[in-house]
């Protein structure tokens, strides 16, 4: 759907603005997805510029906006194609580190506002961290105002030299509800079924497979699950580098672990689940917690501080790195029916406060007007 006939916010001369994505993590593309429908809503031109894959999986025209094919941070190419993209701009909102990069690095010499959002908290050692220190700060006084989705970010952003670090409304929209609850549990005890989990506990995970999700720590954490009766299964849906050491590692010591790949039905997956698992510190506003809220499934996760931020105490936190404190949350979860419902009731409480699409989209306009001196009639 697009929104070509919606009144102009703006007045005759709307507010041109280019959004800039690298690969894009599926939080910051979704986020972009809903950006380029609630702006193009309110009269402001959009342009996203993205890799032709991540269009393809987000749908940015469909959103009302113009996608301009970009290749990822990694091709030479990029900043110059940005440059070009940029030109007539009146704004330049980027989305993640290497894209803000590279759109500082396309608008150099130029005076066009640019906007940075850091959805996460990139993780480094050694030299690549001393490399991505300099990365961020170059990031942070090149921007006109950087947008934090979680406070550490917004204390990160600032450390680094940000003469302007706010927090970011970022909104998720909850996944479509099926209205018959018959056809809803027919739905969730197909999932069950193909996953193989018809008489047994599901746990669900999702993410890539890279290190920093702590898919070592959940196989550690599996041990302790095998003494269950009956035994529960752990589906594990995305794809990665670690793909072939997880799968040595679940056949070696034979544990209760699927590797499902990428799936593009994970809400239908997690509506299935029975608990489920963020083991990792990579997001600071991870999508699975905020797709397990919104679907009522009790989430065990590490406790870290974005996540913390953003499920209160919707969720069973155990310490970061903790296998066995991870495990005992599961078996005293799986053990105890009126905690997991306590934890879907909290659950809706806190998945109803975060902000809404709308909210999102009128902080986000209300710092393009501020940095362009525009004024909306209609927001």
């Amino acid at each position: 759907m697009t929104h070509a006939s919606s009144p102009p916010a703006h007045g005759p001369s709307a507010l041109r603005t280019v959004q800039v994505l690298g690969g894009g993590s599926a939080g910051s593309s979704a986020h972009v997805r809903s950006l380029a429908a609630g702006l193009t809503a309110r009269g402001v031109r959009v342009t996203v510029c993205a890799p032709a894959a991540t269009e393809r999986a987000y749908g940015f025209e469909e959103a009302g906006a113009h996608h301009l094919p970009v290749p990822r941070s990694s091709d030479p190419t990029s900043v110059a194609a940005l440059r070009v993209a940029c030109s007539d701009a009146d704004l330049v909102h980027a989305h993640g580190l290497h894209a803000a990069l590279r759109a500082a690095l396309a608008l150099s010499g130029r005076t066009t506002p640019l906007v940075v959002t850091w959805h996460n908290r990139p993780r480094a050692e050694g030299a690549r961290a001393r490399l991505l220190r300099v990365l961020e700060r170059r990031v942070a006084r090149a921007a006109t105002v950087v947008l934090g989705t979680t406070s550490e970010l917004v204390d990160r952003a600032r450390a680094r030299g940000a003469r302007d670090a706010r927090l970011a409304a970022i909104s998720f929209p909850p996944p479509r509800r099926v209205a018959d609850e018959a056809d809803a549990e027919r739905a969730r005890l197909k999932t069950r079924a193909e996953l193989g989990a018809v008489d047994r506990p599901l746990l669900m995970a999702v993410g890539s497979l890279e290190r920093h999700r702590g898919y070592d720590l959940l196989l550690d954490a599996a041990h302790a699950w095998l003494a269950l009766d009956p035994v529960p299964l752990l589906v594990i849906a995305g794809e990665g580098p670690g793909r072939a050491a997880l799968q040595r590692r679940i056949q070696r010591e034979m544990l209760p672990v699927r590797l499902a790949g990428r799936r593009d039905d994970v809400a239908e997956l997690l509506a299935a689940a029975d608990v489920a698992l963020l083991p990792g510190t990579g997001e600071a506003r991870s999508l699975l917690a905020q797709e397990a809220l919104h679907a009522g499934v009790p989430l065990v996760a590490a406790e870290t501080a974005g996540v913390v931020e953003l499920v209160g105490d919707a969720a069973e936190l155990v310490p970061c790195g903790d296998a066995s404190a991870l495990a005992r949350a599961v078996v005293g979860l799986l053990a105890d029916p009126d905690r997991r419902a306590a934890l879907r009731e909290r659950g809706a409480a806190q998945a109803a406060s975060w902000p809404t699409e709308d909210a999102t989209v009128t902080q986000v306009l209300s710092v393009y007007d501020e940095l362009t001196g525009d004024v909306p009639s209609g927001t």
